[in-house]
């Protein structure tokens, strides 16, 4: 698809992907800080690298009609639908608030309030998931768009091809991106999948399907944007391939050494939150100046909710039982 113009876009937009980029940014480098202090509960999945798919796909959603289904490298779109560092931070480092009652802090955490709800640990689970939200509103009468992710791994599991052949055969409002960062896990795309584009599946489940650049922010949104319009006039579901790079490991106790220094540093002049700085300087929008404010505001905040969050006590040990379910082991 063609990018559209940035005088499509009011100076307020395009400051406000920016800045939910830079939050995004900060949010992951504090992690990355935290965990190495051992202070931040279970695993750290970085979304370095991948900010314009997390926020530039949420902004496309109506936040209050629609649904969002965020993976563990999504922070950004939890960001773009209201939630708050406090809570967040209450949720990676389990303290007493978090909502998962510090049981787990790795970004299973649902927020029905805020309609946003993630993610299950079996990735590929989650597309069901979403489809049946959209189908549920279906049935009520209501058209409600459900945006999710998955990896260029998770894409390969049974569970995603079922949903997009059932979201495609009953046209529901579903859009799910395809965030490719060339490796799942330690596996590079060349030993997951033949095809050229993971977007030309689609045309084998009757659905919309494209391929676009994941780290130009402007360019994620007007394709979602496009992928909303589709669903709200019943065109069915979007498969949308996002081409970006993981800058981590899987995790952070993966050194990715697997990754060769020169894929690396070619993704490295793509950095999305960079590249739109210098964009928006160049348009007269905001300087780079102005975006320096914003960032020592935004890890200003950061730092603030993680102090907060450090001197919340920890849950109760009663909050490890609940919905937990044994079965009775009766002797014979």
């Amino acid at each position: 698809m063609a990018k559209t113009p940035a005088s499509a876009y009011s100076a307020q937009q395009q400051q406000e992907l920016l800045k939910y980029m830079l939050m995004a940014r900060e949010f992951d480098n504090a992690m990355l800080r935290l965990y190495r202090q051992g202070k931040a509960f279970g695993g750290v999945y970085s979304q370095l690298g991948n900010e314009a798919v997390s926020v530039g796909s949420a902004y496309a959603l109506d936040r209050f009609k629609d649904v969002l289904f965020p993976m563990h490298r999504n922070i950004g779109g939890h960001f773009v639908f209201g939630q708050s560092l406090d809570q967040l931070m209450l949720n990676h480092l389990a303290r007493k608030g978090s909502q998962m009652r510090g049981t787990d802090g790795t970004g299973h955490y649902a927020d029905p309030s805020l309609r946003i709800y993630g993610n299950v640990s079996h990735l590929g689970a989650m597309i069901p998931v979403a489809a049946g939200f959209s189908l549920a509103d279906k049935l009520r009468g209501i058209t409600t768009v459900s945006l999710t992710y998955i990896g260029d791994g998770g894409a390969q599991v049974g569970e995603v091809h079922e949903a997009l052949n059932f979201a495609a055969v009953h046209k529901l409002p579903l859009i799910l991106i395809i965030e490719n960062n060339q490796y799942a896990y330690s596996t590079p795309n060349s030993l997951e999948f033949a095809c050229e584009n993971l977007s030309d599946r689609a045309i084998g489940y009757g659905m919309h399907g494209v391929t676009i650049d994941g780290t130009d922010v402007e360019l994620v949104y007007a394709t979602c944007v496009e992928a909303v319009e589709r669903a709200r006039r019943g065109e069915g579901p979007t498969l949308i391939e996002t081409r970006t790079m993981r800058m981590r490991g899987h995790a952070e106790h993966d050194d990715f050494s697997y990754v060769p220094k020169e894929l690396l540093a070619e993704w490295s002049e793509k950095d999305p939150v960079e590249t739109y700085i210098t964009l928006l300087d160049k348009r007269g929008v905001m300087s780079r100046e102005e975006a320096t404010v914003l960032r020592k505001q935004i890890l200003a905040d950061m730092i603030a909710a993680i102090d907060r969050a450090l001197e919340q006590p920890w849950p109760d040990a009663e909050e490890g039982m609940k919905s937990v379910f044994m079965s009775e082991q009766v002797e014979g």
